[in-house]
């Protein structure tokens, strides 16, 4: 069964991932998400290859947190250079190269790691390498794991924090 947080990070992933191709405002996104859920499963589902069944069995698709999705929907654009400059310092190519669904999915976590001291470094790194695993390329999880890890660990080192 997927928690809420973790069904609250897939759909902020692919609302930045809508925002990044459309150029859609991600509250808008997360407007249309609320109308029509059944809108970002598809898009989901387009990337993925294969459907939520899963959640649909189990009545979880809609059991999200919606305080989660909104600061994530509005931190990530609100830090976006700053999160893009960390991930610049990381990353093995331009980000314009980098594939759109990783590169929400690498926002995302960078968020949490630099912006959500609430949420265990440990903890946005596994969320969002299991998103990539869901959602990425074959072995994209791998390169995710990497970049996060490595942002995880120079704020560690600035904050003196364990990573």
């Amino acid at each position: 069964m997927v928690s809420p947080r973790t069904q609250s990070r897939r759909y902020a992933a692919l609302a930045l991932y809508q925002w990044r191709l459309t150029g859609d405002d991600p509250m808008s996104i997360k407007r249309h998400l609320l109308d029509d859920p059944e809108w970002l499963d598809a898009v989901a589902a387009s990337l993925s290859g294969v459907g939520d069944d899963e959640a649909l069995e189990n009545g979880q698709r809609f059991n999200f947190n919606l305080e989660l999705l909104e600061q994530l929907l509005t931190g990530v654009p609100e830090h976006i250079e700053e999160i893009d400059t960390q991930l610049d310092s990381f990353l093995d190519r331009p980000i314009s190269q980098v594939d759109p669904v990783e590169l929400a999915i690498l926002r995302l976590g960078a968020f949490e790691i630099l912006f959500a001291d609430n949420i265990p470094d440990r903890v946005a790194i596994n969320e969002a390498v299991e998103l990539t695993k869901l959602l990425g390329a074959h072995e994209g999880h791998r390169y995710v794991n990497g970049v996060l890890d490595k942002i995880a660990r120079r704020r560690a080192g600035d904050m003196n924090r364990k990573v």
